[in-house]
């Protein structure tokens, strides 16, 4: 591939969200394509495949190579994933074609979160590495929107597949916050609970178990335990306002395959978004306990399909403090979407003692139309996020003594 010249931010924006990352594809185009625009001498780059080789995520390594104490340096990180455009009807353009509307910029992908990967690109492309005391450095994963299982399986196996120096501490995760900085979010453990039955003509039902009643009872089951959860208050309760407790939701229900027969499986999808301080085992017991006693006699499975963790960034880490004051902010944020975040803050080098990245979730665009057909991001968003990043890289990678 030939690198391609140097591309304003819309500019490289509008060939971001060109490419098809809708999670059901491979991002390689996507990524190749980046690798090919960053590719510079200075610039050290890394392709991290997926277990299947099918997807990768991203690295860039700009600048000094040695290990410097405390890990200094500043890392921008973002998702090259996008959720699906299928309700084309309720587009009014190519969901994948940038599209200028006057004070916004439409597209699928554009404030979730190609604007970001746009900017960071651009000022890691556009900085001299000579010029750095400590690194800057892009991790782009997959399959964020899946749950994020790139960055999980980055954290779960940096320490064998990395081979150069510790990768810095301060790290900004470039999901679309409307430039507020927040240093805490839900994570969100999907789950999947499938009875079984035994099949049967409907004209003989006595000679099969309804899969599908055993479920409905198990639905009541979770609605309780929902309700249950809706009246607790968490440690990190104060920092979620609008839900200061963890939403159960079951969101889809599969069974049957004919009105004339009994049906043997029925399965129901779930997702519990856990606040910071919250464990994955205990919770899932409280589920096994609530829908175990209608699986009889056949049984049931209880399946995790992702479990993103929650994250929570001490107020005094020094990210957090440097965007707050670069913009203004006196208060602490929270968001309750998951992230990249939540995998990325247990990532380490395997060194005993070795800590984590200290994310703090700050971006353009807002999350509000994330997701939904016409997304878009402000142009206005777009141009005050670069001399803000700009900043935070000279006062991590050149200003910020080690």
């Amino acid at each position: 591939m030939t690198t391609p010249h140097h591309l304003p931010d819309a500019e490289l924006l509008a060939r971001l969200v060109s490419f098809d990352t809708v999670s059901r594809n491979s991002n390689l185009p996507l990524l190749d394509f980046l690798a090919d625009y960053l590719e510079r001498p200075g610039a050290r780059i890394e392709r991290l495949a997926s277990p299947d080789s099918s997807k990768a995520n991203l690295a860039v390594w700009i600048g000094p190579e040695e290990a410097s104490a405390g890990r200094a340096g500043l890392v921008l990180s973002g998702h090259m994933d996008v959720v699906p455009a299928d309700d084309t009807d309720r587009w009014e353009s190519d969901p994948f074609e940038l599209t200028d509307r006057g004070d916004r910029w439409v597209a699928r992908g554009s404030a979730d979160m190609k604007g970001f990967l746009a900017l960071a690109a651009n000022l890691a492309r556009e900085v001299d590495p000579g010029s750095l005391r400590q690194p800057l450095v892009l991790l782009f994963t997959y399959d964020e929107e899946l749950g994020c299982l790139g960055s999980e399986h980055l954290a779960r196996t940096w320490a064998e597949s990395w081979q150069g120096p510790p990768l810095p501490r301060a790290t900004i995760i470039g999901e679309p916050t409307g430039l507020r900085v927040a240093r805490m979010h839900k994570g969100h453990l999907k789950l999947r609970v499938t009875y079984r039955g035994t099949s049967a003509h409907s004209g003989y039902p006595h000679l099969g178990t309804n899969a599908i009643e055993r479920a409905a009872e198990g639905v009541s089951a979770l609605a309780e335990l929902r309700r249950a959860l809706e009246g607790e208050r968490p440690a990190a309760a104060e920092h979620f306002p609008e839900a200061p407790y963890a939403p159960l939701n079951v969101a889809v229900i599969r069974g049957g395959s004919a009105i004339n027969a009994v049906p043997d499986r029925c399965s129901i999808d779930l997702g519990i978004r856990l606040l910071p301080g919250m464990e994955t085992e205990p919770v899932l017991d409280r589920v096994r306990r609530a829908v175990e006693p209608f699986a009889a006699p056949e049984g049931y499975e209880l399946e995790i399909l992702s479990a993103s963790p929650p994250m929570e960034l001490p107020a005094e880490a020094p990210i957090h403090r440097f965007l707050c004051e670069l913009v203004g902010q006196e208060e602490s944020r929270s968001v309750s979407f998951a992230t990249d975040a939540g995998w990325l803050q247990r990532l380490t080098t395997g060194n005993e003692g070795d800590r984590g990245l200290d994310c703090a979730i700050f971006g353009p665009g807002s999350i509000e139309v994330a997701h939904k057909p016409n997304e878009w991001l402000p142009k206005e968003d777009l141009a005050r996020a670069r001399p803000l990043l700009e900043r935070t890289i000279d006062h991590f990678c050149r200003e910020e003594a080690p």
